[in-house]
């Protein structure tokens, strides 16, 4: 097994960056979910309630966050942290702190997107705040994440989404790509949903060990196009994955595996590395 996608989504439900290699940090790859846009209740907005952010495309350059949509011109915003007052901010059910980026950027979303994104901030995970892993899952342990839903990565392979795919050709749907997921770590595989049985996944050298920790429940996100924000066909893929029950005891559609970092803090993960995966005992 080897690695074939490193993703990062430096602002929760904007457009992803591929990477070839990135920097493992225990809270997620390095830059991702730094970022989330708020409500006027301070409450976070994704594309389940504004599929058009699947639009704006971002970008990292040595000193700025950078945002790029056909509409209006791009806007730049410092990654020297901003001024000013921390706010409290909520993602589900959490409640966080972060510095409101400036209004330029609330202005640019709505040129952007329109009516729609009116009312929209941009807040910064403040870095002296530490947002705690759900517990249920870490079996004693401790581990943290910014504004990702809930675990600083998720783990889906290349033989699950064929298999899914396959179904989903079978009841004459179209096939959909992997970042209808939104994945940290694409793990090549032959074997559809072998990443369910994993207990751990390593690199072959050492150099990292991720714990596979919970099922990812799958949102109406995925049948977001995430290149044209369109919904072609409102069900899927959810209707077929709830009907594959990959996970049988539980109710929904399920695809990945959220995972924590339990070695490796610092250290870089590439596409290309070797990969071993341990089992979980049956």
């Amino acid at each position: 097994m080897k690695v074939v996608q490193l993703n990062i989504y430096p602002v929760k439900s904007l457009k992803s960056i591929s990477l070839q290699q990135g920097e493992l940090l225990s809270t997620g790859l390095a830059w991702d979910r730094r970022w989330m846009l708020v409500d006027t209740q301070q409450r976070f907005v994704t594309q389940r309630q504004l599929p058009a952010l699947a639009t704006v495309e971002v970008a990292l350059t040595t000193d700025a966050l950078v945002f790029s949509h056909p509409s209006v011109a791009p806007i730049s915003i410092p990654l020297e942290e901003p001024q000013g007052n921390l706010r409290i901010v909520q993602v589900w059910e959490d409640h966080c702190k972060a510095w409101p980026e400036s209004e330029a950027v609330s202005r640019w979303l709505e040129d952007a997107l329109g009516e729609q994104a009116k009312g929209l901030t941009l807040v910064r995970f403040a870095p002296q705040f530490k947002r705690s892993v759900e517990a249920d899952f870490l079996e004693g342990e401790e581990a943290h994440t910014h504004f990702s839903d809930g675990y600083p990565f998720l783990v889906t392979s290349t033989g699950s989404l064929q298999a899914l795919n396959d179904a989903l050709e079978k009841s004459g749907s179209q096939p959909v790509p992997m970042d209808r997921f939104r994945p940290s770590i694409v793990v090549e595989t032959n074997e559809a949903w072998a990443e369910d049985r994993w207990k751990t996944l390593q690199a072959e050298n050492g150099g990292f060990t991720f714990t596979l920790r919970k099922p990812c429940k799958r949102c109406k996100i995925t049948t977001v196009d995430q290149q044209t924000a369109e919904v072609r066909e409102p069900a899927e893929p959810l209707k077929t994955l709830i009907a594959l029950k990959t996970q049988p005891a539980l109710k929904g559609g399920y695809f990945g595996q959220n995972a924590t970092l339990q070695m490796g803090e610092g250290s870089t993960i590439r596409v290309g590395d070797a990969l071993v995966a341990v089992n979980r005992e049956s």
